[in-house]
């Protein structure tokens, strides 16, 4: 108890620092591992606090990693600071208003995620100091989650290989340990080749690309009904072949994003896929060529370090948001249907109440049945290092992920409230595994037993590289 007070008081002393690189992060909304000036503001913050930092982590130009302490037990925390396309919106207004039309912006609040992580980070460093513990502890800058995978990539290049543990947190409506569901996915580009034609004079002589793809989605359509009821597959015509309607289209690429609720039923998944692709290249004389984009594994849990956080949390309690930030709350919630507010309930377990705006209590462990989920890399590293990751509130209950509501939410005192306390519950746990070998031998120990009877594959072929843009110097 006297450590977490101790760690919890360095928080809030470090908090305004770092409410300041959220908030510019928030403005220098960045995508894929294009997050060349959030990777700058991140590296300089770690250097400025003292930091050991490397840059270009795992080859990968945007992702930044900072080191503190000697010896003992490894202890991450991972962070992220990419943005989302087309979510370009004003701060702090419930009314729909681009800053840049078809402009990025932060609609899963990740300017929030890398800040508050690095917070947890920070204030564990000084109570290592402070208290000459032997232990390090590290903040993982990652780049490219929404659909980039870039985790998945540090796994492959052996970043976490020395790891003992790793922490993370995701910003959402309610406060509480992440029940640890997750689906497994791969993102896949099919390219079809054919042979152009005069598609009037002489159609005989052709074979549509375009064909092929739409043949295709068919044959995965009819899929779905013999697939597991948890799997999901979505697909975009990201190359039509042209737009002349008068030519039979030579090539044609459609992309697919497949999930799974875990790695096994993804990988058959996966190649009940890639038979459908060359059954419609044969179908329409045409070839097919596949290439994975990205890939993640699902979340595996660990009993250990999830029920010591959740301890942590409710030691903590909820966020205090006060009077204002209920009321600001409530007018993005009339911008909202009563089922996003519904939904948002049903995600975590709890029961609908009318007269809540803000997360007002900390949610029971493993609550939620699981049913609306969706994908993150986080899930790969939990494959080779025990991992726990919990949701902290920052915005008013039923935004919806991805949507204009969440990033004019993202630069509000209800937001910078509920990083910095998702950074107390981080770091009070990273204290705790730094002072306590039993808990790490445990989780490490439930790990293991999980790998001998399901054993990693990383759903990132060797041979599949980062997509990444022109490098720059960060």
């Amino acid at each position: 108890m006297k450590n977490s007070d101790a760690v919890w008081s360095i928080v809030d002393a470090k908090t305004p620092a770092f409410i300041e690189l959220s908030d510019r992060v928030w403005d220098a909304p960045e995508t894929n591992y294009e997050e060349f000036t959030s990777c700058a503001e991140h590296a300089r913050l770690l250097e400025a606090e003292g930091f050991r930092v490397t840059r270009h982590v795992a080859g990968l130009p945007t992702a930044v990693m900072g080191e503190a302490g000697d010896a003992g037990p490894v202890i991450a925390i991972l962070g992220e600071f990419d943005a989302l396309p087309g979510l370009s919106q004003e701060a702090g207004i419930a009314s729909q208003r681009a800053l840049v039309d078809g402009g990025n912006g932060h609609g899963c609040g990740h300017n929030l995620l890398g800040a508050g992580s690095m917070l947890a980070a920070a204030a564990v460093k000084d109570f290592l100091a402070q208290n000459g513990l032997k232990g390090r502890v590290r903040y993982y800058g990652c780049p490219a989650e929404e659909g980039g995978s870039s985790k998945g990539f540090m796994v492959r290049a052996g970043t976490f290989d020395d790891v003992d543990i790793a922490i993370s947190w995701h910003p959402a409506a309610f406060t509480g340990v992440n029940n640890p569901i997750s689906l497994a996915c791969n993102e896949i580009n099919f390219h079809f080749n054919g042979r152009a034609s005069h598609a009037s004079a002489t159609p005989h002589l052709g074979r549509s690309a375009l064909d092929a793809v739409e043949l295709m989605n068919v044959g995965v359509n009819y899929m779905r009904e013999h697939m597991p009821s948890s799997a999901r597959v979505h697909y975009a015509i990201t190359n039509a072949g042209g737009g002349a309607p008068n030519v039979v289209q030579a090539k044609a690429t459609v992309r697919y994003l497949i999930r799974a609720r875990n790695l096994p039923e993804l990988l058959d998944l996966v190649e009940r896929v890639k038979k459908i692709a060359d059954g419609a290249a044969l179908m329409t004389e045409t070839t097919v060529r596949h290439e994975v984009v990205s890939g993640d594994a699902n979340l595996v849990g660990n009993a250990a370090l999830e029920e010591r956080l959740q301890s942590h949390l409710e030691r903590l309690g909820p966020t205090l948001f006060d009077g204002k930030d209920k009321e600001v709350a409530r007018e993005f919630q009339a911008t909202l249907s009563q089922d996003d507010i519904s939904a948002s309930y049903a995600r975590f377990g709890l029961k609908p109440r009318k007269d809540r705006s803000l997360c007002d209590l900390i949610y029971p462990l493993y609550s939620g049945d699981g049913s609306i989920v969706g994908s993150t890399d986080v899930g790969t590293v939990s494959w080779v290092v025990p991992t726990v990751q919990m949701r902290g509130a920052t915005y008013a209950i039923g935004t919806p992920g991805h949507s204009w509501q969440l990033v004019a939410q993202g630069k509000l005192p209800a937001a910078h409230k509920g990083m910095a306390h998702a950074a107390k519950a981080m770091a009070s746990l990273a204290v705790d595994l730094l002072c306590d070998p039993d808990l790490v031998a445990v989780a490490k120990q439930e790990l293991k037993e999980r790998l001998d009877s399901t054993p990693f594959v990383n759903p990132i072929p060797n041979d599949v590289d980062p997509p990444l843009p022109e490098k720059r110097d960060v």
